[in-house]
């Protein structure tokens, strides 16, 4: 039986280790069937216990390219010898809501599935744009996709002169990848988030019907909804303000902690 596992990616201080709990918490909860949970990280410190903890493989990056435009350190994902592992992977980033059943992502078939991050996504009122391979959750065979790593690696710098972020790169070394179901991954700014006006008296609407996961792309991130003091959490125009409550009935119901 092919063994599975769900990754996730933490480096530097943009996201504490509450992040990574809570998504290896609502993850299993989201899970039928057994898979290994891993963090790639340079600091394991604050991670639970059932959190298989590997570095992130060496790609070429220098430390400041860690965290220049685009997400480079994602590229690893590719190693070709991936500390050894193999199986089925769904890479998900963390500032991603689990609402339910990915194991769905990760009986797919495909060899390499991503989001469709194309400028239109989750505009439905909109005319379609060509998909665009979003890497915020994505499902491969571990080593299978080896080229992109080896690609980026052959020529770091280069490829970061000339493409804008590690997203495109995959999309333009694979631009066969399939892309997840309509309706699977949403937005919050997109789906959930109310019109401006609106949202001044209006909390933001949760995640329903056929949304698996919930996408926080950008500002605001999960935990900007639910500080405990009064605050905007939006950017003018947009007025969102305050403890968003089934945001935080997920956090803390994940394991989560509130900020002050």
């Amino acid at each position: 039986m092919t063994e599975r596992f769900v990754l996730s990616m933490k480096y530097g201080r943009a996201y504490p280790a509450d992040y990574v709990n809570v998504l290896y918490n609502a993850s299993r909860k989201a899970l039928k069937r057994p898979a290994r949970f891993v963090c790639l990280t340079d600091d394991a410190a604050g991670l639970l216990p059932g959190i298989e903890v590997l570095a992130i493989p060496d790609i070429g990056l220098r430390p400041e390219d860690w965290f220049r435009g685009g997400v480079w350190p994602k590229i690893s994902l590719f190693d070709a010898h991936f500390h050894g592992l193999r199986g089925r992977a769904l890479f998900i980033d963390l500032d991603m809501v689990i609402v339910q059943d990915l194991d769905a992502f990760l009986d797919r078939p495909g060899r390499l599935i991503g989001t469709n991050a194309s400028p239109n996504w989750g505009k439905p009122d909109q005319a379609r744009d060509a998909p665009e391979f979003g890497s915020m959750i994505f499902a491969y065979d571990l080593g299978a996709e080896a080229h992109i790593a080896e690609a980026f690696r052959a020529d770091p710098q280069g490829v970061m002169g000339r493409v804008r972020t590690e997203q495109r790169f995959v999309h333009q070394c694979s631009p066969e990848a399939a892309f997840w179901p309509e309706g699977w991954v949403a937005s919050f700014k997109r789906s959930l988030r109310r019109p401006v006006g609106l949202d001044l008296v209006l909390p933001p609407k949760a995640p329903a019907g056929a949304t698996k996961v919930l996408a926080f792309h950008g500002r605001p991130r999960p935990i900007d909804l639910i500080r405990g003091r009064p605050y905007f959490w939006d950017r003018f125009p947009h007025l969102g303000h305050g403890r968003v409550g089934w945001m935080a009935d997920y956090w803390t119901g994940n394991g989560g902690t509130i900020p002050q």
